[in-house]
């Protein structure tokens, strides 16, 4: 079931339209990402999903087409801008927050399911970055929501208060929200989303799972070694696995197809070499971004 419907949305500011004819679909259950680099209309996108921005062109239909106040009922969202006042308490934010809504879990038990049970009382200028994100989280599910918008949710944080993030997020939806995550960073769209909209510069370049956006590129590996003694690149070129041998110092890059490790390992005994330091490479999302943009997303950039 769609849950989600955007066909040929636009937005425009001033004399731009920093959305162009963005069209996506999401389905009940799944974790939808939204990845593109900064500025590239992910956020403006979703808050016209959630209604808290008017398309100029372009329709948006939420479960089947609700709006208004019953929308917001079914619709949580956290925003990439958000933020509390600095001396609201944990369990006062989450009241506050179950007021906004006719119906709304136990604010007490949702504390405990994000981790926050030993802060319920600690100000929220005194959480940290991980704990103010799953802050954020309780605060868009409070409201029992069918849907979840999750905008830019662990930018800031260091790497194991992302990973805690993330294992919260497979929660939720383990428990049946469908999540529509906005993003920047590939590791967490590949490690989360069930689907992927690419976006570019105000435009969709492609819908697909992770892997299928991964296939839509040539299927390359690199295999990295340095080698114990000479070795003539004939030997490794002559291998039907391999595409490309290339020098840097002396290291080898060799990039090739199938089962390519096996070949060059064979091929590299029976001349006698021992390859060091040997590294592989498989083609991965930041890859396909690349391929299908001609650009490469680094800290939130396209570059």
């Amino acid at each position: 079931m769609k849950v989600i419907e955007v066909d040929n949305l636009r937005k425009r500011y001033n004399d731009r339209f920093v959305v162009d004819g963005v069209s996506f679909t999401v389905e009940e259950g799944e974790i939808f990402g939204v990845l593109g680099p900064n500025g590239a209309g992910k956020t403006t996108t979703v808050e016209c999903v959630a209604g808290l921005r008017t398309p100029d062109t372009g329709t948006v239909k939420v479960l089947g087409g609700l709006t208004g106040e019953v929308l917001k009922e079914k619709l949580g969202v956290q925003l990439q801008s958000s933020a509390l006042p600095e001396r609201l308490k944990v369990w006062e934010a989450l009241d506050l927050y179950a007021s906004f809504y006719k119906t709304s879990v136990d604010p007490m038990a949702l504390i405990e399911r994000v981790g926050l049970a030993d802060k319920r009382n600690t100000r929220y200028g005194k959480l940290s970055g991980g704990q103010q994100q799953r802050l954020s989280i309780a605060l868009a599910l409070v409201g029992n929501p069918r849907v979840a918008i999750l905008d830019e949710l662990t930018t800031g944080l260091d790497p194991q208060a992302r990973r805690d993030t993330w294992e919260l997020i497979e929660q939720v939806r383990a428990d049946g929200v469908t999540i529509v995550l906005v993003t920047h960073f590939m590791e967490e769209a590949e490690r989360l989303c069930d689907r992927i909209a690419l976006i570019d510069s105000g435009k969709v370049v492609a819908v697909d799972s992770p892997a299928g956006l991964i296939s839509r590129i040539e299927h390359r590996q690199t295999v990295r070694f340095r080698p114990s003694g000479p070795l003539d690149d004939t030997v490794l070129k002559a291998l039907p696995e391999v595409t490309g041998v290339h020098r840097d110092g002396d290291r080898v890059e060799v990039t090739g197809d199938g089962n390519l490790l096996l070949a060059i390992t064979t091929a590299l005994a029976a001349a006698g070499v021992v390859p060091a330091d040997l590294r592989v490479e498989q083609v991965t999302l930041d890859d396909a971004f690349l391929a299908l943009t001609g650009k490469k997303i680094t800290n939130g950039d396209a570059r």
